[in-house]
């Protein structure tokens, strides 16, 4: 059935389902029915049904009806909460005749509330028998049909609440979402970390390479941009003694959408004050191995096809090493001739206006990241590409700096943040020239972060961790729009 049938014969069914909604109020009865507190779990009943068996115990639930088999005075029928299903059995004898003829009016996808007793059928199926009712709340649109259910990606997208109710496995997604990020809370407040906001709208974008979405603030006249990272926020906490901070936090980048890509998505970013980038890396390796082992019972992953271990210790690379080992290319030493030559070699679109940075981050994606499956630091890359990070001492050219790659895709970015104003300052005064050139996500000049750091800044720690896909590995989601409630869309031309 295409689109446009589909939609004809769900307008006749709004309209025939409209003329029931005004039958049931011509009785007296609200289909939008009244709070029905204090209820029991469909997933406590099933778990635990000796609690409720035989224990003359009297069950309230709640539930959006998913299926309904009528047998002249008696009807069967299954309820659904957020976590469980279970069978329903509406008996004419038990209710009356008034309610069980409302009840027989009723249809799949009506929400209800009930009162009932829990007995097994002769096929030890779990049933409440209702004892009385009511409608909660009329469901005026036909859900998707039983055996096919609800798989069209763009519709399940654009109709989350409706994936939500066809599709367990989905809830089981965004549960999984829930505990993550609750776990990371644990963890981190556990440690003394103290989590706090930071500003959505910012007078200057920074803390990553990206391109800002832009709005106009009516009162005062001024473009405002919603953030690329609270980076530049958090160090300025830092600076002011806070010591220990995390923010989980939206993110909006001005750039492609793809199966890894959404504009708005959530990081977790984090400082610690007197460390460095190697203080986050055994950070992140415990945090991480922690919450995957305390959601999954196991350091097993299975993820498209790719078995992934969590179990630590990492392994770490040397971003030079590797790119030389794996292309035969000296990310530092080369000349960009050569680069360029080694890239067109190798299938890259690229062109003469490319500077060393952009070669290395291509080099890394078609060289180094598709080798990547069990968690993996890759260390010290270019300060060029790196303008919030400090320079190791030894080579002014290499900052402290690693990415963990997990199942072949980037997770996190962390280093050790430069506190040193005056050559923060000229960063991002090499950032303008680039930015002047036609790099639309290069940094502007934040004056007042370079003042913050000009109050002192201790040597500190920081890191980002991309929340969206650390629930893809853990669910094994192929696509980042499968752990967003509501990812971003084309607008649908009627």
């Amino acid at each position: 059935m295409n689109e446009e049938a589909r939609e004809q014969l769900d307008q006749i069914n709004v309209e025939e389902q409209t003329k029931k909604l005004q039958e049931l109020r011509n009785l007296g009865i609200d289909p939008y029915g009244v709070p029905f507190p204090e209820k029991h779990s469909i997933q406590d009943i099933r778990s635990h049904p000796e609690k409720f068996l035989d224990q003359d115990v009297l069950l309230r639930i709640a539930g959006r009806i998913m299926a309904i088999r009528r047998h002249g005075k008696a009807i069967f029928a299954d309820v659904q909460d957020r976590l469980g299903r279970i069978q329903i059995y509406v008996k004419k004898d038990t209710i009356g005749d008034d309610s069980f003829g409302i009840f027989k009016s009723l249809d799949v996808g009506d929400v209800i509330g009930l009162e009932g007793k829990l007995f097994k059928t002769h096929s030890g199926e779990l049933t409440i028998v209702v004892e009385n009712f009511s409608l909660l709340s009329k469901c005026l649109h036909p859900l998707p049909e039983k055996w096919h259910g609800l798989r069209e990606v763009e519709v399940r997208y654009r109709k989350r609440y409706l994936d939500l109710i066809m599709n367990p496995e989905v809830r089981e997604v965004f549960q999984t979402r829930s505990r993550v990020l609750s776990e990371l809370r644990k963890y981190l407040d556990e440690r003394d970390y103290l989590e706090v906001e930071t500003p959505m709208m910012q007078l200057i974008p920074g803390g990553a390479l990206a391109r800002p979405f832009v709005t106009f603030h009516n009162a005062l006249g001024i473009d405002l941009y919603l953030r690329i990272a609270p980076e530049l926020y958090l160090k300025r906490l830092i600076v002011g003694g806070m010591e220990k901070v995390y923010e989980i936090n939206r993110n909006f980048r001005n750039e492609g959408i793809s199966v890894r890509h959404n504009p708005e998505f959530t990081m977790l970013e984090l400082y610690q004050a007197y460390g460095n980038y190697e203080t986050m890396m055994n950070l992140c390796e415990k945090m991480l191995s922690s919450i995957v082992f305390s959601i999954l019972g196991t350091y097993e992953v299975n993820y498209q096809d790719m078995a992934i271990d969590f179990t630590p210790p990492w392994r770490r690379l040397n971003l030079r090493e590797v790119i030389q080992k794996e292309g035969g290319i000296d990310i530092f030493e080369d000349s960009l001739e050569t680069l360029y030559q080694r890239g067109k070699k190798a299938g890259l679109n690229c062109d003469q206006t490319w500077d060393r940075g952009k070669y290395v981050n291509e080099f890394l994606d078609i060289f180094v990241q598709p080798h990547l499956v069990n968690p993996t630091f890759v260390l010290e890359y270019p300060v060029e590409i790196s303008p919030l990070a400090k320079a190791k001492k030894n080579d002014p050219l290499v900052a402290e700096r690693f990415e963990l790659f997990i199942g072949k895709e980037e997770l996190g970015n962390a280093y050790s943040e430069l506190n040193d104003p005056i050559e923060q300052k000229k960063r991002f005064l090499d950032q303008v020239k680039k930015r002047d050139r036609g790099d639309v996500e290069a940094h502007l000049i934040d004056q007042d972060y370079v003042e913050a750091l000009e109050y002192g800044m201790p040597p500190t720690g920081g890191m980002g961790i991309g929340i969206d896909r650390l629930v893809m590995l853990l669910t094994n989601s192929s696509s980042i729009r499968e752990v967003i409630f509501f990812p971003i869309l084309r607008p649908k031309i009627d």
